[in-house]
Parts: structure tokens; C-alpha cells; sequence
């Protein structure tokens, strides 16, 4: 990938997939326990984004793990590669969440929970996409996870 040139849209989606990936299990997660265990809507999310993270990290380690790479170092590269997608990502689906109203109330059984749930994250990842594009052309994101594994 020439830094000059930018990424391609392709890569860019497909990195954002993968972030999108760790963000939804977490997120989901994050959203039934909170709902589950009657937590308020503010610790609700919360939890969900640092389930988010913690998944959306551990997916990527996953993979850098595999190429050889000692967990404080594969550690490093989830950050370095991840950060800046994942808080984008958690901003805008939460943002989401939160302003349709009762969403966050609506209950697990509740169709309106899990639109919201699901339109949070699409809008989530048509805004990262853009942002993952940009890091990505200049060697910076997902970017530096290209240097142990490819997807």
C-alpha cells in the first residue's frame, strides 16, 4: 500500500469489519448485561464500551499472536491499530443508541432494543469506514496489523 496514493476503499471496509466485529460482540454483550441485570442505562454503556474494546483488541491480538509475536508486543499493535477505530466506532453507536427514544430502556425482548442496537452499529461503521481510510493511508491504524498477518 503506497502511503502517497492512500488506501483503498476495499481495505478500508475490510478493516472496519474487523472492528466492527469486536465492537458488535461486545457491544451486544454489554447492552444484555446491563439490560439483564437492570443496570442503569449509564453503566449500561459503560460496560459495553469496554466490552467493545476488550473484544475489539483481542480480536486483533488474536491474529498478530499468531505470527509470532509475544502478548506485551501483539498488545501494542491492538492499540496502535484499533484505538482510534474502536472509540470512533463505540462514539457513534452509543450516540445513537442513547438519542432514539426508549431505546435503551425498551427491554431485551423489545424489537425497538435490538433496531436500535443494529441501526447504532450500521451507522457506527458508515462513519468509520471514512476514518479507517485515512489512518490506513498513512500507515497508521489497522496498518500496522499488515506487518504480522494479512486477513
Amino acid at each position: 500500500m503506497n502511503e502517497q496514493h492512500g488506501a483503498s476503499w476495499a481495505t478500508a471496509i475490510q478493516a472496519t469489519l474487523h472492528c466492527l466485529t469486536g465492537c458488535a460482540i461486545g457491544e451486544v454483550l454489554g447492552m444484555v448485561l446491563g439490560t439483564a441485570f437492570g443496570l442503569h442505562n449509564a453503566a449500561t454503556v459503560v460496560l459495553s464500551i469496554v466490552l467493545a474494546f476488550v473484544f475489539g483488541y483481542g480480536l486483533t491480538m488474536r491474529g498478530v499472536l499468531k505470527s509470532g509475536l509475544g502478548p506485551a508486543a501483539a498488545f501494542k499493535v491492538a492499540l496502535a491499530a484499533d484505538t482510534v477505530s474502536i472509540a470512533v466506532m463505540e462514539l457513534i453507536d452509543n450516540t445513537v443508541v442513547v438519542a432514539i427514544p426508549g431505546a435503551m430502556d425498551a427491554g431485551l425482548a423489545s424489537f425497538l432494543f435490538w433496531l436500535s442496537l443494529a441501526l447504532s452499529l450500521a451507522i457506527a461503521f458508515v462513519v468509520t469506514v471514512p476514518v479507517n481510510k485515512w489512518m490506513i493511508g498513512r500507515g497508521l491504524g489497522h496498518a500496522k496489523v499488515h506487518a504480522h498477518h494479512h486477513h
